[in-house]
């Protein structure tokens, strides 16, 4: 399983990084690695590997992550403050963990806001998410620098363009 091969990587470092946070939260620690596990089941129905590069299916990922983060934690907290605190500080935190570029980083944090923001917006369970993402991934921003990224608020961004985007 991905996400234990992941845990399974850190150092001792990292792996402390975690645990003080996690534990900070110990009712949160179910329901993310509920939408953790979800999101990579979804994506690898609908993208195969592909979102493990850094193009549109990437940033559907980390949308979709972090609004089932806010979701299903939001079901313990009933507090859509508090769960977005929480996505926003375990997303970060793996990316502070990840072995990116600062620029993959930088993408990746504004993707997971975007997902974050979604939620907050959407908090009733009226929203399809899988296909309000499926049509920002088709409107998603290419990017090449950091100063791109800020400058597109409220739409996903990719790095890499897909084979189908050339």
């Amino acid at each position: 399983m991905a996400i234990v091969a992941g845990i399974k990587s850190l150092n001792f470092w990292q792996l402390f990084k975690l645990a003080k946070v996690l534990i900070l939260k110990p009712l949160f620690i179910v329901p993310t690695y509920k939408a953790t596990k979800k999101t990579v089941n979804v994506c690898n129905a609908y993208f195969g590997k592909k979102h493990h590069k850094n193009n549109s299916t990437n940033a559907f990922r980390h949308a979709l992550w972090n609004f089932l983060i806010c979701k299903k934690c939001y079901k313990v907290s009933n507090s859509i403050e508090k769960t977005s605190l929480w996505a926003e500080k375990i997303t970060s935190l793996h990316e502070l963990l990840s072995p990116n570029s600062e620029l993959a980083k930088i993408m990746d944090l504004h993707n997971n806001r975007i997902g974050r923001e979604l939620f907050e917006n959407n908090t009733s369970n009226s929203i399809d998410i899988i296909t309000l993402l499926e049509e920002m991934m088709e409107n998603a921003v290419h990017v090449n620098s950091i100063e791109e990224i800020k400058a597109v608020q409220s739409r996903l961004v990719f790095i890499e363009k897909l084979e189908t985007q050339l």
